[in-house]
């Protein structure tokens, strides 16, 4: 299918969250008078401290399906652990045949992330990362792969405190 509707990304803030609006498809369904048009919208929200969710609305109307979207990603936050900007450790986040793979970067680094994966680290206030998409370019897959890595991340401390061990024993 051609991507005929391939917005710029929009970003909003109000209410403290960051909205980020990742694509928005014209959808249509055949009946017998004829094709019904309805657009459906991908969205990804976060607070820029280490909270980021997605959502995804239908409507008849692009507004509409919009904020279906934002309401559904502010439903579905998920927490993420940040440590000096950056993640705690690399990890591989996976849905359908798509994968993403984030690896921690130093101060200074920036965002290197393509696409979806880029807006999912800037809603999260991740801002020193280094990722890679493997498998599929599709949006609603890579938003999926980056939320479910991040959600899959520990810090040393909750590492620590569920093996009952001392953040020194498991840093070494």
């Amino acid at each position: 299918m051609a991507r005929e509707n391939r917005p710029q990304r929009k970003q909003e803030q109000d209410d403290g969250f960051i909205k980020k609006l990742i694509g928005i498809n014209r959808v249509s369904k055949t009946v017998k008078g004829g094709r019904n048009m309805r657009f459906a919208a991908l969205v990804v929200v976060g607070d820029g401290n280490g909270k980021v969710g997605y959502g995804q609305g239908k409507a008849k109307e692009v507004p509409e399906a919009i904020e279906k979207a934002t309401q559904a990603a502010k439903k579905n936050l998920v927490r993420v652990p940040i440590v000096d900007t950056t993640i705690p450790h690399e990890i591989l986040g996976k849905f359908g045949r798509g994968a993403v793979l984030m690896l921690p970067a130093e101060e200074g680094t920036g965002v290197i992330a393509g696409g979806p994966v880029r807006a999912v680290m800037e809603a999260a206030g991740i801002k020193n990362i280094r990722t890679k998409s493997h498998g599929t370019q599709n949006p609603v897959n890579c938003v999926k792969a980056t939320i479910a890595g991040l959600a899959m991340l520990k810090t040393a401390e909750e590492v620590a405190l569920l093996r009952g061990k001392t953040v020194e024993e498991i840093v070494g």
